[in-house]
């Protein structure tokens, strides 16, 4: 189970019902925080999201909307305990120097395009987005797993101790016949996860997409404001909706919005008019994959 919470989803400034962008990934034991935008360790508290308990940290770009609430969460781990936990953080390369001798507990290495963690049966990926320098959106993706055709496999007389053997060594011997691990197995493919990052439309973005069960991008604008999207380099919710789309994702999660937007009746429609599955995020909206 995969377990994604929106910590906070306004765009460049926070409003009373939503915070600064962060969101979290929860696999198993490990908890993968991306971007850390003004009071994330306070929502974080709030959605009984145990930040001490953090094994990576993933910073999409340098405006400070994204990482400002990096200061106050790697001072509070630091003040926590006398030996915090080790910490992964990744960020764009012109901002290592900020970071890298801040805590000695934390490990700061730069972005680049890529695999740039392997977690428990995952691995995290960047790739380049259109939003100015060195910005970044990511990939979680879990790892395929192998799964056996249970009455094929019984018929044969696999059973017991023998399914771990025939996975070990990839095949058995039973009854003077040679059984192959692919002729009782099938694979699952692994969950997909992207989040966008700030960005304006991009092919980049739909090509890391592909195929994905969850897709985390930003809405920030109506139609209506295209051109101030383009200017400041975000999408609308029709740019993020065809993107979904085109990569034939199975589910859109809007995030990102201009706070002018107090009521988002109207993103959703224009989102929902390209892809269907479509939702607006919501300060501590968790999402089960």
């Amino acid at each position: 189970m995969i377990e994604v919470t929106m910590i906070g989803t306004s765009g460049s400034v926070p409003t009373v019902e939503r915070g600064m962008p962060a969101l979290s990934i929860k696999y198993g034991p490990e908890l993968l925080l991306f971007d850390c935008g003004e009071g994330t360790q306070r929502q974080m508290m709030k959605y009984r999201l145990g930040f001490g308990s953090i094994n990576a940290i993933f910073i999409s770009h340098s405006h400070l909307d994204h990482y400002v609430g990096l200061f106050g969460l790697l001072e509070t781990l630091n003040l926590s305990s006398p030996s915090p936990k080790p910490l992964e953080l990744f960020m764009p390369a012109h901002m290592q120097d900020t970071f890298s001798e801040r805590h000695k507990f934390v490990k700061v290495t730069p972005l680049k395009k890529g695999v740039i963690y392997k977690g428990r049966d995952f691995i995290v990926e960047a790739f380049p987005v259109k939003h100015g320098r060195g910005t970044y959106g990511f990939v979680f993706q879990e790892n395929e797993k192998i799964k056996f055709h249970e009455k094929k496999a019984k018929s044969l007389g696999i059973h017991g101790r023998l399914f771990s053997q025939i996975q070990k060594n990839g095949s058995i011997i039973i009854d003077d016949k040679e059984i192959k691990l692919e002729d009782v197995t099938w694979t699952q493919p692994g969950k997909k996860i992207v989040y966008s990052g700030d960005t304006s439309y991009s092919t980049a973005t739909v090509e890391a997409s592909m195929n994905a069960d969850l897709l985390i991008h930003d809405g920030t604008y109506d139609s209506s404001k295209s051109d101030e999207a383009v200017q400041r380099k975000h999408s609308t919710v029709e740019e993020a909706a065809t993107v979904a789309a085109e990569a034939n994702c199975k589910q859109l999660v809007l995030t990102h919005l201009s706070p002018r937007y107090s009521e988002t009746d109207l993103l959703l429609k224009e989102a929902r008019k390209i892809f269907k599955n479509t939702v607006i995020a919501e300060d501590g909206m968790k999402i089960i994959i």
